[in-house]
């Protein structure tokens, strides 16, 4: 990897943040599978640097937040009786947070489904914010004592719960469909506008994750296999679509949109950042 110059990095990563497979890099690039991810991995160490030095102070008022599914490894129904406490295997949940009107994601997290990853996250996302925030979130039990805990009262939280039933056909193995029926709101904590109470955003962004990261697709050979590379690819896909990727709606990346930078990035950017130490 050492003897790779920053523009064939930079071509072996405009793959994989459009969506491609190792493999498919791999025989696009003639780059071995072992040099691409050892690539991902060091840009991803560079991506997090990028977030931390760059998303700080950052003015953010109507944000959404939402978690997308996925595994490593293996499903937890594959799951031994020795791996059923493994924190770095099996289901995880990539926590998402999103401003509204940026489009920005200043913050993720990536775990387990826990009341210690939820705080994790509301940690982060305050270091990072600037100003009050309008809050929406579904109603996943940890969120209000989470939120609570670390905004106090200086927040306005509200609760977006949405309803579904079965298709009243006896269930099946996969991916059964279900029936939406209705949506409710539920002021929390503060005074939020229950008119920009919503989670439509921050949900389709979980489809661009799904579209752009080759591992989050669903139904593939192409899933994670250690907690770290999903890591090191989710850093990558954020710092690329908050500083790289035009937003089609704004004209402008998210970034700018939010007054980080004035300029365009490239992922050559990304890759010529020093590393700090603490994100090594």
């Amino acid at each position: 990897m050492n003897i790779l110059s920053i523009e064939e990095k930079a071509e072996i990563l405009r793959g994989l943040v459009e969506g491609c497979s190792i493999r498919s890099v791999e025989r696009m690039t003639g780059h071995h599978r072992d040099t691409i991810m050892r690539v991902l991995v060091e840009a991803g160490r560079k991506a997090q640097t990028v977030m931390d030095r760059y998303v700080r102070n950052v003015p953010l008022h109507r944000v959404q937040i939402d978690e997308a599914w996925c595994f490593v490894f293996k499903k937890d129904k594959q799951l031994t009786e020795q791996e059923q406490d493994a924190t770095d295997i099996g289901s995880q949940y990539i926590f998402v947070v999103m401003d509204k009107d940026s489009k920005l994601i200043p913050c993720f997290k990536v775990g387990k489904r826990t009341q210690e990853n939820t705080l994790a996250l509301m940690s982060d996302l305050k270091a990072r914010a600037n100003g009050r925030l309008h809050l929406t979130t579904d109603s996943y039990t940890s969120y209000l004592g989470v939120i609570f805990d670390t905004f106090g009262l200086d927040v306005d939280y509200a609760q977006l719960i949405k309803v579904y039933t079965g298709n009243a056909r006896p269930k099946v193995d996969g991916y059964s469909p279900v029936d939406f029926v209705l949506t409710r709101k539920r002021a929390m904590i503060g005074e939020p506008d229950m008119k920009q109470v919503s989670t439509s955003h921050v949900e389709r962004q979980n489809l661009t994750l799904r579209m752009c990261l080759r591992r989050l697709t669903r139904l593939t050979n192409g899933f994670s296999k250690k907690l770290d590379n999903l890591i090191a690819a989710l850093y990558l896909h954020v710092a690329y679509y908050n500083f790289v990727r035009i937003h089609q709606s704004l004209r402008v990346t998210p970034a700018m949109e939010a007054g980080i930078t004035d300029r365009v990035w490239d992922l050559r950017d990304i890759l010529a950042c020093e590393v700090e130490r603490q994100c090594a």
